[in-house]
Formats: C-alpha cells, sequence, structure tokens
C-alpha cells in the first residue's frame, strides 16, 4: 500500500490494527522486563516471527507534548538515544509523513546500525493521541546500514482521569531487525530498548 498517492486507507488501516491490540487481554502478555519507569510485555507476533511488545508507564506531563516528543519532528533525535538521524521525506495532509531514520549499534555492535522508512501518522484518540507507524519497502538502503522492518508499532498517550499533569503511555512494538542475528539478542535488546525510552523520555521533558 503506497500512501503516496493517498495515505488514508493506509492510515486508517494502521490506526485500527493499533487499536486492536489495545484490547488484547492481559492474559495473552508475559512480562519481559520492569523498571521504576516502565512495565515491558511481550506476546509472539502475528505479523512475523518474533515478538509484539507492550510497554506502559505513568509520565508526567500533558498528552500533546509527550507525543510532540515521540513522534516524528525535531524533538526527538534530542533525546532518544537510539536514533541517530532522522529526516521527513514526504508530508501528507491528516497529521502524516514518510520518514528516514538510523539508529546506533547495540549489545556491543552485535546489532549494527540500522536504517527504517516509515510512514507514520497522528491522530486523537479518546482523550488523548495516538502516533502509530509502519515500514514502507521505500529507496535505496544507505551504506553500511541494514534497513530493518518495523509491523505496526503506536504509542497511545491519554491523560490521567485523577491527575490531568500526567499521562498514560502505551506503546505497542515488532521491530523486525532483519541480518543475520541470535533471536536472544535481539529479545534482549527490545526490552532493554524500551524500558529506556521512557527514562530517557522523562529526562528529556524535565529539562
Amino acid at each position: 500500500m503506497d500512501p503516496r498517492s493517498n495515505p488514508v486507507p493506509l492510515a486508517s488501516k494502521l490506526r485500527n490494527t493499533l487499536v486492536r491490540y489495545h484490547s488484547i487481554g492481559d492474559s495473552e502478555w508475559r512480562v519481559a522486563k520492569k523498571t521504576k519507569d516502565a512495565t515491558v510485555w511481550r506476546k509472539p507476533s502475528e505479523e512475523f516471527s518474533g515478538y509484539l511488545y507492550k510497554a506502559q508507564g505513568v509520565v508526567e506531563d500533558v498528552t500533546n507534548r509527550i507525543v510532540d516528543h515521540i513522534r516524528p519532528g525535531p524533538y526527538r533525535l534530542d533525546w532518544d538515544s537510539l536514533m541517530t538521524s532522522m529526516d521527513i521525506l514526504e508530508t501528507f495532509e491528516e497529521n502524516c509523513c514518510v520518514m528516514r531514520y538510523t539508529t546506533a549499534g547495540q549489545l556491543w555492535n552485535i546489532i549494527a546500525p540500522r536504517e527504517f522508512v516509515d510512514f507514520s501518522y497522528t491522530t486523537s484518540y479518546e482523550d488523548g493521541l495516538l502516533t502509530c507507524g509502519i515500514s514502507l519497502d521505500y529507496g535505496e538502503v544507505t551504506p553500511n546500514f541494514v534497513r530493518g522492518f518495523n509491523h505496526p508499532c503506536g504509542w497511545f498517550c491519554v491523560p490521567l482521569k485523577d491527575s490531568p499533569g500526567h499521562s498514560l503511555l502505551t506503546g505497542y512494538i515488532q521491530t523486525e531487525l532483519r541480518g543475520m542475528l541470535p533471536q536472544s539478542a535481539v529479545d534482549t535488546a527490545m526490552s532493554s530498548t524500551l524500558a529506556n525510552f521512557y527514562s530517557d523520555l522523562k529526562k528529556a521533558l524535565k529539562a
């Protein structure tokens, strides 16, 4: 599905997929990592042979400001230690864009730097926001990078009803890193990366 001619069908399908993930019952998830900032769960992905990860934690800030730090834009590169570059290749109406970004090597470079080209969409959800994305087969791969692939991913951010200055941030991530990698290394990296995401985000919002 190429969003360049009309991004609406892909945006709608992506949103519906994320809302479906958000309704998966607690019994289907297994805890992968727990820190003071977030809990990370996982379950087998329906999209590929790896896992769908769910991360959740309370973040002290308003929904719009949190999502502005997560979605494609100037804030993300400033604080996300995993992301090394980001370029918005195309922008559409309806809060959609196509972006290319690169990530640093992980686990002592067992996982080499990766490149992704993602379609990104931000929309309202309940009293908050959902920002979500999916990788596209798009353009040439940058030399010295492996092109990874994000199956439907997204972040739900909604204000806490009893504490409007705080938001509940719930992420769903299923990244196919590709290349010759031991699955155990991928699983370790994913859980740690998601937990670190919350601590890095919180520091950036307080800065």
